[in-house]
């Protein structure tokens, strides 16, 4: 039994929750966002709340159970709240700012880097070394963090890069004489 899965999800005031032929939609102030649905899972929705449950009693069943579940979830806070990532910049020279759709990065390269905002994503840069990634679907903020923090990743030896906020860089000692 997942300890996830069995727990039903609580639909706000605000958002309207409907299926239709294998795609569930949600909708809310920030938006609407739609998944697939699984055979393996049977999904209900009640007054105000959404519940999943596996459709038949497989291994294949259960394993998706919470996962899901966890899903659903994430559609319904990022209708209602969204989801962000914040991106810090580190070295001599590093910055970034956004200009129109696209954000320039300036990171020791012979040329700028210029990242295409893609839709639905909102990207602000507070300060030069800070970039703050925000939007509705988890996973596409998260990729683009992820393809914005692959330009340069953090180095161990002087912490040069650009690392998530609360990233831990695991720092090594230099060469000895």
């Amino acid at each position: 039994m997942s300890r996830i899965g069995k727990k039903a999800i609580e639909i706000p005031s605000g958002v309207t929750a409907s299926m239709e032929s294998g795609v569930l939609s949600v909708k809310g102030p920030k938006g609407e966002l739609t998944m697939p649905m699984s055979d393996e899972i049977s999904y209900e929705v009640n007054d105000n709340e959404l519940s999943v449950k596996p459709a038949n009693a497989t291994k294949r069943a259960r394993s998706y159970w919470g996962m899901q579940r966890t899903l659903v979830q994430n559609l319904i806070t990022g209708v209602t709240e969204g989801f962000s990532k914040v991106l810090e910049i580190s070295g001599v020279g590093y910055r970034a700012n956004v200009q129109g759709k696209t954000l320039k990065l300036q990171l020791g390269f012979s040329h700028d880097v210029d990242f295409a905002i893609p839709e639905g994503i909102t990207i602000k840069t507070p300060d030069q070394t800070t970039v703050e990634i925000s939007g509705s679907d988890k996973q596409q903020v998260g990729q683009v963090a992820a393809e914005i923090r692959r330009w340069r990743k953090p180095e161990p030896y002087k912490g040069k890069g650009i690392k998530y906020r609360g990233e831990y860089i695991f720092r090594k000692e230099g060469k000895k004489k």
